[in-house]
């Protein structure tokens, strides 16, 4: 007789990704994926990550493979501090705890800000990530409209009013998904609700390093109004992600209960890559590393949108970021992305489809474009595909 397992309340909660989903099905080396935000491989610095793992190796090798503090590597934590201020950020190392990846310090907080029943606000559409996390802790969620500027804080107060919301979840540099960002109006007037309606601000920023175009805003956590918020940062888009290290910057409070919640989950995160990561910056390598992610994802960001503006019938609209990893493509009404996937992948190309996204399941015609892990002859060949898909749905649709 089968057993009958008995899950919690919180287990039924959880969801699969649809992404980690899709990225099943591309061992197929004819698919050309632009689906994941993933690293191009050919751009990780294998030679240098190398060079600081016999380092760490040779130098402090009985430390480097032993259990460790909870808050994280003190001189990692040191260099990011400091990095942190010349960014206008005050923090020093007791503000900062090392995480297994920015995920785990977005669940970390959940679980200490989140009770069942409790509203989060957030960008509509948002990180999926997110959404998964906080529904695990049975948020629920006011998701406000973005435009090409980001969110539109314009209707947050009265969202903030309704709601008395428990946090206030944002990604201002290069969405994701949408790909677009805030700017600095929008992000004062947003540090300055949170602080008048006493909700704390998550602000989570994978890709803020990966600028192309424009010049770099100032965090929210910088703003001097902004003591309440929360900074999440990661090396999994400018460095390895498979080293999975992130980190959260907050109040030494926040810190304290996050040292709680951590221990009861791994105790601590990896003692051997923190060394290692430590090595490769302080060895100056970071700097020059971002100069080249840049160049090169700036050069694919270009061909994806030429392509985009080459293929794409006149039907469809994008956004055009100035950084990050993705492109956002709106389809005209009643055309799901999520049925057209599967052709598209038949004809040997994949993305995500934009109702992930949405906390409500809505979006069915909106998708998202990756163009980080493709070359640009790739991502015109791709983009060409996808659009044929696109038109042939298009007569269909309204012929």
């Amino acid at each position: 007789m089968e057993f009958n397992w008995k899950f919690s309340q919180t287990a039924t909660r959880m969801s699969s990704s649809i992404i980690r989903e899709i990225l099943k099905l591309l061992d197929d080396k004819d698919v050309i994926s632009l689906a994941g935000g993933i690293p191009d491989p050919e751009l990780l610095p294998l030679e240098e990550i190398t060079e600081a793992t016999r380092r760490v190796l040779k130098e402090d090798g009985v430390q480097s493979l032993q259990y460790s503090t909870t808050e994280g590597y003190l001189p990692l934590r040191e260099f990011l501090a400091e990095r942190l201020n010349k960014q206008g950020i005050i923090a020093d190392a007791s503000n900062i705890i090392i995480t297994s990846g920015s995920q785990q310090g977005l669940d970390l907080l959940g679980k200490l800000f989140i009770n069942p029943g409790d509203v989060v606000i957030t960008e509509h559409p948002t990180y999926l990530g997110i959404i998964q996390s906080f529904t695990t802790y049975g948020a629920t969620f006011c998701s406000l409209p973005i435009d090409d500027q980001g969110l539109q804080v314009g209707l947050l107060e009265e969202a903030l009013r309704k709601n008395n919301p428990a946090l206030i979840y944002t990604l201002p540099n290069f969405q994701n998904p949408a790909g677009v960002t805030l700017p600095l109006g929008r992000r004062r007037k947003l540090a300055e609700l949170a602080i008048q309606h006493r909700v704390p601000i998550l602000e989570d920023d994978p890709y803020g390093e990966l600028r192309y175009y424009g010049e770099p805003l100032p965090a929210i956590k910088s703003l001097s109004c902004a003591e309440n918020t929360i900074l999440l940062g990661t090396i999994s888009k400018t460095i390895a992600p498979g080293h999975r290290l992130g980190w959260v910057v907050a109040h030494e409070k926040v810190i304290k209960k996050l040292v709680l919640a951590k221990q009861a989950v791994d105790l601590h995160s990896n003692t051997f890559s923190q060394r290692v990561i430590y090595e490769y910056c302080r060895q100056g390598h970071l700097d020059q590393h971002l100069k080249l992610l840049r160049r090169k994802y700036g050069e694919k960001r270009d061909a994806m949108l030429m392509a985009v503006k080459k293929y794409f019938p006149p039907e469809i609209e994008w956004t055009k970021p100035e950084g990050g990893l993705f492109l956002w493509v709106t389809l005209p009404e009643g055309i799901s992305s999520s049925k057209l996937l599967k052709e598209s992948i038949k004809r040997g190309v994949a993305f995500v489809p934009g109702s992930a996204f949405f906390t409500d399941g809505s979006g069915e015609n909106t998708l998202r474009l990756s163009f980080s892990n493709a070359s640009p002859e790739e991502l015109e060949l791709g983009i060409k595909r996808l659009a044929e898909v696109f038109k042939y749905q298009l007569v269909a649709a309204f012929d």
